[in-house]
C-alpha cells in the first residue's frame, strides 16, 4: 500500500464518508474553494490506480467507491509515522501529541482508561 498525497487523503475521506459517488458528489463535498472537476477526476483516477477506488461503469461516467478500508489505511499510515519519525516507539508517539496538545487531566485519564481496557482484551 502507497501513502495518499494530501489531495488523494481529502478525496478518500470523502468517499469513506459517502461510501460512493460520482466525480460530481466528490466535488460537491469539498470545501470552498473548490477545486476543478477535471482536477477532482484525475485524482480519482489516480486512486483507481493505486488500487485505493473502484468503479461501476453508468454509460460515459463512472460511480467510485473505496476498495480499501479507512480504518486499514488508518493502521498503516500511522505504523509509518510512528517508525519515520518517532523510531518506531509507540511512547514516543504518545508523548509528543501529549505534549504539543498540551492535554488535560481528563484527556490523559481518559486515555490511560482506555489503555487500560485494551490491556485487558488482550489478556
Amino acid at each position: 500500500m502507497k501513502e495518499l498525497t494530501k489531495a488523494e487523503d481529502q478525496v478518500m475521506n470523502i468517499l469513506w464518508r459517502l461510501e460512493k459517488g460520482f466525480v460530481k458528489d466528490i466535488v460537491d463535498e469539498m470545501e470552498n474553494p473548490k477545486p476543478a472537476y477535471n482536477t477532482v477526476s484525475t485524482i480519482v483516477r489516480i486512486l483507481e490506480k493505486k488500487g485505493f477506488v473502484g468503479y461501476k461503469a453508468f454509460g460515459k461516467t463512472h460511480e467510485y467507491y473505496p476498495l480499501i478500508d479507512k480504518t486499514k489505511y488508518t493502521k498503516f499510515y500511522l505504523n509509518n509515522l510512528m517508525k519515520g519519525y518517532f523510531g518506531g516507539s509507540i511512547h514516543s508517539l504518545v508523548s509528543f501529541f501529549a505534549t504539543e496538545n498540551k492535554l488535560d487531566i481528563n484527556d490523559i485519564d481518559s486515555l490511560v482508561k482506555k489503555l487500560r481496557e485494551i490491556k485487558k482484551e488482550k489478556s
